[in-house]
């Protein structure tokens, strides 16, 4: 029987993984857990998965490229999750390691997320909530009506693809901008990414994080905003200039932020930002709900039961490189 590593510490395990998941892999291989509290650094994840043919890894394991030669076993390194930067897929092909990714069962998760962000950024939800709690009488302020207002979504993939028709059933105006994708529907406008920031109410990123990407949003692309207008960032922290955002929320060039993501560690956001009084931040919780978590854990079972019937899982991102095949 094959075997393989399960990364995930305990709580991953528990919140990220599942029992469903876990049963379904022990039904195909030999399942290796890591039963420490600390996520697998590289040299612990050599000597864990020395001699297993599988590792599937969990968000905060990382694949860098000295682990491969140091694992003439592995045949396979799969990621319970769409975003693989933390796995070197070059030196994986190089040595003849398949990778693969699993799909994107996160998108309603996130969708839902946006809208209560949109609401709470709207109406002082999370403010008054605060005050009360402290035992002070919150201020009543006027709130803004998302009916009418814009909301600029930049990135149209899966999410912005599923959020863009809700945005629009609430009355909302909405705005893309994706260099690399067509908008064809006529309900929402393609504009150019200055144009998006100057006429949203609400910036909402989603775009991939890539190289092209990172501190997309910079001074520049804030100044651009109105004052009135608030930035929402679902995607990833690499995509934001943290000092630039901090100092557009400070000096009011910008009304406010929701983040799920930024630059401190698992992607969550910096407390420096999220404890701001015009920020509401949730710890990187956007796909954390039990749908979105067992689909991305039994699509990564599925591609194990396809590694062991030699078949080529659907996520694979190098197959034609992929030399250290499993036994048949």
């Amino acid at each position: 029987m094959l075997k393989l590593l399960l990364t995930h510490t305990p709580h991953m395990r528990r919140h990220y993984y599942g029992e469903r998941a876990l049963a379904g892999l022990r039904d195909l291989v030999d399942v290796r857990l890591h039963e420490e509290d600390e996520a697998l650094d590289p040299a612990a994840l050599v000597a864990a998965a020395r001699d297993v043919d599988i590792i599937l890894a969990d968000r905060l394991t990382t694949g860098p490229g000295e682990i491969f030669a140091q694992l003439p076993n592995l045949k396979a390194i799969l990621r319970c999750a769409v975003d693989i930067r933390n796995i070197d897929v070059e030196a994986a092909s190089a040595a003849g390691v398949l990778v693969t990714r699993a799909t994107p069962g996160f998108v309603a998760s996130v969708c839902e997320l946006a809208i209560g962000y949109l609401v709470d950024l709207s109406r002082g939800i999370s403010r008054a909530t605060a005050d009360y709690q402290a035992g002070r009488t919150p201020e009543a302020r006027m709130g803004r009506q998302l009916a009418s207002s814009t909301l600029g979504i930049i990135g149209y993939g899966a999410i912005g693809r599923q959020l863009a028709p809700i945005a629009v059933a609430l009355g909302m105006d909405v705005l893309i901008t994706d260099p690399h994708a067509k908008v064809i529907d006529d309900r929402f406008a393609q504009v150019p990414f200055d144009e998006l920031l100057a006429r949203s109410d609400y910036v909402l990123c989603l775009a991939v994080a890539t190289g092209e990407t990172e501190n997309l949003m910079g001074r520049e692309a804030f100044a651009r905003m109105k004052p009135s207008a608030y930035f929402l960032n679902l995607s990833r922290g690499n995509l934001v200039d943290e000092a630039a955002l901090a100092a557009a929320l400070a000096d009011g060039t910008i009304a406010g932020a929701a983040l799920d993501v930024g630059r401190a560690a698992d992607q969550m956001p910096t407390p420096a930002l999220a404890r701001l009084p015009t920020v509401i931040a949730t710890p990187h919780v956007g796909g954390l709900t039990p749908p979105a978590i067992e689909h991305q854990a039994l699509d990564t079972v599925a591609q194990v039961a396809a590694l062991v019937r030699g078949e080529m899982p659907p996520g694979a991102v190098n197959h034609d490189r992929w030399t250290r095949r499993l036994p048949v």
